[in-house]
């Protein structure tokens, strides 16, 4: 782990050193080519989006990007710019998800299905760390499958790497799995639901519970059918606003573990201002005092804010990384993909 550790170090000291100095008022520029691909990315993920309405845009973008990034030299121009993209650009529609969100949904849901949410997330997470060390993977890779596979997909392994700042191929790596595993889901769920005799509503708060992105959950409740459509939804949802407590306990556990070097005397902020905005969100959705048009355009530059990310981490991924780091990430994306399901079906049984 060292050598790797080492070697990683040695190619970014490298990269740094024949990387000539940015000039002074010029970071605004830099970032514009990267920005301006990234929107096209967004424009083309959007517009599929339209044409076949069961598949996410975002989960269009991040193939669109992955398959731009495999099958075409990226130029260096381009990387500041993607790195903002799938950074800040995340962070704000981040913010904006928790307008989806409004307090008295969650409440609807009852005491027991918001037990079942947050042991799913709990659970899921803890679940995922344990198997991560007896995997042997290191502790940032962990995190980022245990919080994808558990809150919200790929928005959430981002956030997470916001915070406790793993490298990037394990950013990469638990984006590729995220993708590749939840849309497995979409079909199996209603599948091993019909198979099992659930009705519309509990099979529908199963798909909420267990599959990983907000679009995946949609695709497979929408498969189900109307009533489970709504339902899914809403639990899905209720995952998603465990992202902010998750957050912040990550940032509080990132500054006690110790860092070297210059590194050290970075330290992540106690609640990052991200997930406080996206707390604000949801608080002002819940008064109720937004109207629908706001709402509307606020959805839409979300998606489009989420969408342009996840071609940019999706330009991010490629094959011959994702090949280097061996079978043990995808062995713990498929044991946590059956923990956090089997969490989600008995919770599921136990509330039905």
């Amino acid at each position: 782990m060292s050598r790797e550790l080492s070697g990683s170090n040695l190619v970014r000291d490298r990269a740094a050193a024949d990387t000539p100095p940015a000039q002074p008022g010029n970071e605004r520029t830099d970032v514009l080519p990267g920005i301006a691909l990234s929107v096209v990315g967004t424009l083309v993920a959007m517009g599929v989006g339209r044409l076949v309405p069961t598949v996410s845009p975002m989960l269009i973008a991040i193939v669109a990007g992955a398959l731009v990034a495999n099958l075409f030299t990226i130029a260096p121009r381009f990387r500041p710019g993607l790195a903002f993209s799938s950074k800040r650009l995340l962070r704000v529609g981040i913010a904006l998800l928790g307008l989806q969100l409004m307090f008295s949904d969650i409440l609807g849901l009852g005491w027991g299905v918001i037990a079942v949410v947050v042991a799913i997330v709990c659970l899921g997470m803890a679940g995922t760390m344990y198997a991560g060390k007896l995997l042997g993977l290191s502790w940032t890779q962990r995190v980022l499958i245990a919080c994808g596979f558990s809150i919200c997909g790929a928005a959430a392994v981002a956030a997470a790497d916001g915070v406790i700042d793993a490298r990037e191929e394990e950013l990469l790596t638990a984006v590729a799995l995220v993708v590749i595993f939840g849309t497995l889901m979409i079909p199996a769920i209603p599948l091993l639901s019909s198979a099992m005799g659930l009705s519309e509503e509990a099979a529908g708060m199963w798909a909420g519970g267990a599959i990983h992105e907000v679009a995946q959950v949609v695709a497979a409740g929408g498969a189900i059918g109307g009533a489970a459509l709504a339902v899914a939804t809403v639990v899905k949802l209720a995952r998603v606003l465990m992202l902010a407590p998750v957050m912040a306990y990550l940032s509080v556990r990132s500054r006690r573990r110790p860092a070297g070097g210059a590194g050290a005397a970075k330290r992540p902020p106690l609640v990052p201002l991200f997930v406080l905005a996206f707390i604000a969100c949801v608080g002002l959705r819940s008064t109720g005092l937004l109207p629908g048009s706001v709402l509307a355009v606020a959805g839409l530059a979300q998606t489009a804010l989420l969408t342009a990310a996840m071609f940019a981490l999706g330009a991010g991924v490629r094959l011959a990384v994702i090949r280097d780091v061996g079978p043990r990430p995808f062995v713990l994306a498929s044991l946590s993909t059956v923990w956090v399901a089997s969490i989600a079906l008995v919770g599921v049984l136990l509330v039905s």
